[in-house]
């Protein structure tokens, strides 16, 4: 492991980033990482972009990520992966939920949504996990999950013990909601 792991997390106002940045920080901090987590940027509250850095090691000094810095980008839909691809370092990973969610801009017929996104990640020197995280967190019983099952696949790639993890979720998500996101964890971690 380098001294310091930085992370991404773009999503749209909504999609959990803060509960999936909130997660990551505290298995990072309970397994010993000095941890900087930024705060949450963008207007979270109206459906616009957001975005969130968690950046683990021996020493942090600023949770701050610039381009080509991140090891990995966790996108909860395609056009904030796009957006956020060249934070992305050379031979990182881009996990990407394959959902799409038009901005308002697509909404008002101002623009149009870009087209082939995953395919132009592709062609970028990174390694891609695209997957249809909706039908994941369906699957676990709650659509508002894909933040979990992103996670889930991220732990996969990451030094952390499943039961850590496991640990932190019961610890962060609230009780009425655990199930779900112990499913959704759980379906992604086992992709």
């Amino acid at each position: 492991m380098s001294d310091v792991i930085s992370i991404m997390i773009v999503g749209v106002g909504g999609q959990g980033t803060l509960l999936a940045s909130r997660i990551l920080g505290k298995v990072c901090l309970d397994k010993g990482y000095d941890v900087k987590v930024s705060e949450v940027h963008g207007m979270s509250q109206r459906g616009g972009s957001v975005v969130t850095y968690v950046k683990y090691g021996k020493n942090v000094y600023s949770p701050i990520i610039d381009k080509g810095e991140a090891d990995f980008v966790l996108a909860f839909e395609q056009l904030e992966a796009y957006r956020a691809l060249p934070y992305v370092k050379m031979g990182g990973t881009m996990i990407v939920n394959t959902q799409k969610m038009d901005p308002m801009p697509v909404i008002t017929g101002a623009t149009t949504y870009p087209v082939d996104i995953i395919e132009k990640i592709k062609a970028k020197d990174l390694k891609l996990i695209d997957v249809d995280g909706l039908a994941l967190a369906k699957q676990a019983g709650n659509i508002k999950a894909v933040n979990v099952v992103l996670i889930g696949i991220l732990a996969k790639t990451m030094d952390i013990e499943y039961n850590e993890w496991i640990e932190t979720i019961k610890q962060i998500v609230p009780a009425k909601f655990l199930d779900v996101n112990l499913i959704a964890f759980d379906l992604g971690y086992n992709l």
